[in-house]
């Protein structure tokens, strides 16, 4: 133990103290009370200048990674209760099941015509940027992920025992299990209010301290965001992105059109808002989905945004966030099976006419939520397209090495897509304060009052 204490503080100390340095500095920038949005930008910055200088000074940067874990676990452990009791109090402030079948209809509507418009966003960049182009060699010992079959992906979904689905990480059972719960909340409650006022009354209450709980947590967003992108940086040098760039660059000029065209019209023309002042108070979601890379960790703090940013309601959030987390797959489902598959026919040579594009954008819409749940989603979503086009399913494993830095963009595509999937619909119900968001004021989401 003390042996490697020792070996940890003499191959650590340099980054460790880097880290301190930057954790301190970022410390009185919240005393001094500089925004929220300031100091995750500047930790972002400051994270990837310290993690290029540990690359090509080959520091060991073992201390920094650990505290990004930490601050992703942290964030993970919040998930699984927010799911449920967020689901819950979602469903039992709504009266009436007609409503709550017009929302999740709404919802799922635009999770699917999105990631479709990603996925021909995703095809035409790389049609322009013809990214397989040039490359020859062929991934060895590949061994491509098993698609489930269509019962097995059925059966995956239906919760079995919440508890243990919980302690598993399984969110689509636990998010079913909670809709199940909520909807018989409702039921019993309008034959015999009384009998499920106590319960109501216990959600409330619990929802209440897990909102303060992620207020605690969402304090460390700055301090996690250096350490994550310092150890991505770190990591990933430009030996590993320069064989790869021209699908790196198509990857992320894809999810930048979407992020403009997509996302930015719809918030423009359909909830008739500045997209500009959207995207500024959405930046918290995008710079930790864009970090940590899970649109599950980033739940507890979209939701906080939707409802505290954007000014969406707390019903509308409460059940569009949690669902987003796992259906909307604009990145990963959409651009990022549309991109391999074109790379992959070029390597290969193998021709693609407007059958197989039209094809190519089907299939990604509908194995974005034939996924939901299955962990690897964009490797699964992509197997799915590549064995529709009948593509050598080896191809994938030549983007395995820069898998990590576009995951980076497809999560952060990912989880504004449910931003702004929240705003739409709340907009179409009436349940978005247009007169607060309006506001030049920005709402400090880990300076709230508890």
């Amino acid at each position: 133990m003390q042996n490697n204490l020792v070996q940890a503080i003499q191959t650590n100390w340099v980054s460790f103290l880097v880290m301190v340095a930057v954790f301190g500095f970022l410390a009185y920038l919240a005393r001094k009370r500089v925004g929220f949005g300031t100091r995750v930008l500047l930790a972002l910055g400051l994270g990837l200048v310290a993690g290029i200088v540990f690359n090509l000074t080959k520091l060991d940067a073992t201390s920094v990674q650990t505290t990004g874990t930490i601050y992703v676990n942290l964030i993970k452990m919040l998930v699984m209760p927010l799911v449920a009791v967020l689901v819950v109090n979602s469903i039992t402030s709504i009266s009436s099941l007609g409503y709550l079948r017009r929302v999740g209809v709404k919802t799922i509507a635009i999770f699917l015509v999105t990631t479709g418009i990603a996925a021909l966003i995703g095809l035409l960049v790389a049609l322009a940027f013809d990214p397989g182009a040039g490359i020859q060699q062929v991934a060895q010992d590949f061994k491509p992920r098993e698609i489930p079959t269509f019962s097995q992906v059925i059966l995956d979904l239906v919760p079995t025992n919440p508890i243990s689905d919980m302690a598993n990480g399984k969110v689509v059972p636990v998010l079913i299990f909670a809709i199940f719960l909520g909807i018989a909340i409702v039921h019993v409650g309008s034959r015999k209010p009384e009998a499920v006022q106590p319960v109501k009354d216990f959600i409330d209450s619990f929802t209440q301290v897990m909102h303060q709980v992620t207020k605690y947590i969402i304090r460390l967003t700055p301090y996690g965001v250096f350490a994550l992108i310092a150890t991505m940086a770190t990591r990933y040098g430009l030996d590993t992105l320069e064989p790869l760039i021209k699908v790196v660059l198509a990857t992320y000029v894809a999810l930048l059109l979407h992020f403009i065209l997509t996302f930015g019209g719809l918030v423009s023309f359909v909830a008739k808002v500045n997209p500009i002042r959207f995207f500024r108070k959405a930046y918290p979601t995008i710079t930790v989905a864009f970090t940590t890379r899970s649109s599950y960790a980033t739940l507890p703090v979209n939701l906080d945004v939707i409802t505290k940013r954007i000014r969406v309601s707390d019903k509308i959030a409460s059940f569009v966030a949690p669902l987003g987390a796992t259906m909307n797959m604009n990145g990963c489902g959409g651009v990022w099976p549309a991109i391999v598959a074109i790379f992959v026919a070029g390597v290969y040579n193998v021709p693609l006419g407007i059958s197989e594009c039209i094809l190519i954008v089907l299939v990604s819409m509908i194995s974005s939520i034939g996924v939901a749940g299955v962990p690897g989603p964009a490797s699964i979503s992509t197997t799915v397209v590549l064995t529709a086009l009948g593509l050598p399913l080896e191809g994938l494993g030549l983007v395995l090495s820069i898998d990590a830095v576009v995951d980076m963009g497809r999560t952060a595509v990912n989880a504004t897509g449910t931003t702004v999937t929240a705003l739409l619909v709340a907009h179409s119900e009436g349940e978005f304060d247009r007169e607060a968001f309006n506001r030049d004021e920005e709402d400090q989401l880990e300076t709230i009052p508890a």
